[in-house]
């Protein structure tokens, strides 16, 4: 797992930092699962389509019968071996581009709050275990200055299906929260947010202070009263 710094250096510190999740909490869709989609229905027409669709329902269902998210993560970057680096990141950024252009692409409540800490001088932080290369186009958006998450294994211009290090699925997000912690010594994590939607992402928010769960309908729900934080 890795953290990569989105912007240049700066001397300045963050008053605190908030960590924020990407799919169903900043975005309204499953960008990776999209995206594998657009990629094989791009090279094999609607047979790349509905291979990938039984790929997923067969995903699914695995889950269901007790597969834990973060091996489910890794079986789906499998899916991506013997690709060619370059072709895949120049179509993430094509797929971004189209759809970050619809109108519910983003959820403005958490858009909305992340501008809010920036302004108050907060760093923020997108932590997902989407794919890879759609997590930067996301963070230059919103003005992230952090990414973290997994890497994707190459050999010479092709990638293998291997993630480097362990997927940032639940407690995978507190190891590269808590990293990102200790980089900013004079931070303590009980000033710092964090933004997620799903039980996955439980461990992350009980990491920070200000803990905000975003429901379906995009709505913010504090985790604790306003006077435990």
């Amino acid at each position: 797992m890795t953290i990569v710094r989105m912007s240049p250096q700066d001397d300045t510190a963050p008053a605190y930092l908030v960590f924020c999740d990407i799919d169903d909490t900043l975005i309204r869709c499953r960008s990776g699962v999209e995206f594998l989609r657009h990629w094989n229905g791009l090279r094999d027409g609607p047979e790349g389509e509905s291979a990938t669709d039984e790929f997923l329902v067969d995903l699914y269902a695995r889950m269901t019968r007790g597969m834990s998210r973060e091996e489910a993560n890794r079986e789906y970057h499998r899916a991506w071996r013997g690709t060619p680096v370059d072709e895949v990141e120049e179509q993430a950024a094509r797929w971004y581009e189209r759809r970050s252009a619809a109108a519910d692409f983003w959820i403005t409540e958490t858009v909305d709050a992340l501008r809010r800490h920036r302004a108050a001088g907060a760093a923020v932080a997108l932590v997902s275990g989407s794919f890879p290369s759609l997590i930067p186009h996301v963070a230059r958006a919103v003005g992230a200055q952090y990414v973290l998450g997994a890497r994707l294994e190459r050999c010479g211009r092709l990638l293998t299906g291997r993630l480097l290090g362990r997927p940032a699925i639940g407690e995978g997000k507190c190891v590269l929260v808590s990293e990102l912690l200790e980089l900013h010594p004079g931070i303590g994590a009980g000033d710092c947010h964090a933004y997620g939607d799903h039980s996955s992402d439980l461990p992350m928010l009980h990491l920070v202070g200000h803990p905000t769960l975003v429901l379906p309908d995009g709505v913010h729900t504090p985790l604790y009263p306003a006077a435990m934080v």
